[in-house]
């Protein structure tokens, strides 16, 4: 069987929320040994309040912190230990658990990890050739900002997305649910695949330094270099574009159901016309160039928008593309699951949990690429909370059973949390009345053939 691209690395995950937390999962996919640190009392917050997502069937079960939708997905083929890093005995097998990993990965705030002895300068001391990622708000190398504690949610308005996201006439607007984060996922990808082949040529390791911050402002290029050059603010114009109309998102046929599309040019302008069945459009003077649409757009979407209401969205892709128009329809979470090129494409992934998980076989999504020498897949489910404590502080690291006995009584290691509380949980028919669920399908397993 092929080799995986990273396995025989291990990577130290004592990482919190999305942005790494998602890398690591995905390091797992490629065949990475991820080792997921938590504190007893400081569980992921993917396992509590409002960032868990939902239950299966909507039920906490027995250990409602191993069973939350987003903790699963993102820690997916990982393991799982706790330690308590405020405990000298736990920092201490923290750096024994560096000298025989590869990688360690943290997003605290910088001075916790310089206050235990655990920044780059000391790890190195520990292993020489060890890589670290960390990632912050506003990275280690100084600053009015380099302190703070930060979080996606709140940096799309401090890095201007907020500025260039929203309607046109409208106030800023954030750009769906922590965008930043996964931009720093990407990142870490990429700094620990290149420290990686350092490391192979040179036998030296380093330190990848991440500020969120930068992340965010990396991808407002195109508005700074306008800024800069032609002296344009930018600002809010909603699905619409610079240079090509019409654009935007209009409804389709049912409730809650969208199409999007986009026309560039004269001819395609055209061929939209032919397709709603108003060709005389196409040399109307009010909509004939681009300049004119433009100028005409409020118009021409109440057209647009009276033709695509009647009709499905997916019946509108293929008509629409068809004609050469790029258009594509907008999906939810349900469609994703349903889609007919995300199943050929098996960006789904079946996940089968032990028995006494009490999960089932769930579908994860997997990842936007394939490799044609690794076939690429999730190893694994989740671990459970501190699953693999004996398994890693007494087989790999070699502690007697007395002194692991002693960090169990002292609650230094855990597998249940010892703070935290279950995302709140709404019967179905409530949630839906208050908005907090779109939809909800009971034969969704029976329907992707998972019972």
């Amino acid at each position: 069987m092929a080799r995986l691209p990273l396995e025989g690395i291990r990577i130290i995950d004592s990482t919190y929320v999305f942005a790494l937390p998602y890398a690591g999962g995905l390091l797992a996919d490629l065949g990475a040994e991820v080792i997921k640190v938590e504190g007893p009392g400081r569980p992921d917050v993917t396992r509590t309040g409002g960032y868990a997502g939902a239950f299966p069937e909507n039920d906490l079960g027995d250990d409602w912190w191993n069973r939350p939708s987003t903790y699963n997905l993102i820690h997916r083929g990982k393991r799982s230990i706790t330690l308590d890093m405020t405990d000298e005995r736990g920092r201490e097998l923290f750096k024994e658990l560096i000298k025989v990993s590869d990688v360690v990965m943290e997003n605290f705030t910088p001075r916790v990890m310089r206050s235990w002895d655990l920044d780059y300068p000391n790890l190195r001391k520990l292993k020489p050739d060890i890589i670290m990622v960390s990632n912050t708000g506003y990275g280690h190398g100084g600053g009015p900002y380099s302190s703070y504690p930060a979080q996606a949610t709140t940096q799309e308005a401090t890095h201007g997305h907020c500025w260039i996201t929203g309607y046109n006439g409208g106030g800023p607007s954030k750009a769906g649910a922590s965008f930043v984060d996964f931009l720093s996922t990407w990142t870490a990808l990429f700094a620990i695949g290149s420290a990686l082949r350092y490391r192979n040529k040179t036998g030296q390791g380093q330190w990848a330094d991440l500020g969120m911050y930068q992340s965010g402002v990396m991808f407002m290029s195109e508005y700074i270099m306008d800024a800069q050059v032609n002296g344009r603010e930018g600002g809010r114009i909603g699905n619409r574009h610079p240079y090509r109309a019409p654009q935007g998102c209009y409804p389709a046929l049912g409730k809650d159901q969208w199409i999007t599309l986009s026309v560039g040019d004269d001819e395609g302008w055209a061929g939209l016309c032919q397709l709603m069945g108003k060709p005389e459009l196409a040399s109307d003077p009010e909509y004939a160039d681009l300049l004119s649409r433009k100028r005409n757009h409020d118009r021409i979407d109440e057209i647009i928008s009276a033709w695509t209401t009647g009709v499905d969205k997916y019946e509108l892709m293929h008509a629409l593309q068809g004609a050469g128009i790029p258009a594509g329809p907008v999906l939810d979470s349900r469609d994703i699951h349903y889609d007919e090129q995300f199943k050929s494409r098996g960006f789904l992934e079946r996940v089968d949990y032990p028995t006494e998980r009490n999960m089932g076989s769930r579908m994860f999504i997997g990842r936007p690429y394939k490799f044609s020498k690794s076939p690429l897949a999730i190893q694994g489910p989740p671990p459970t909370f501190g699953e693999h404590n004996e398994d890693i502080i007494q087989a790999l690291l070699g502690m007697d059973e007395e002194s692991y006995q002693g960090l169990v009584q002292d609650a230094v290691v855990a597998k249940v949390p010892t703070t935290g509380e279950a995302s709140p949980r709404l019967p179905e028919q409530e949630a839906l009345e208050k908005g907090r669920l779109a939809a909800w399908d009971p034969d969704y397993l029976k329907n992707l053939g998972l019972v």
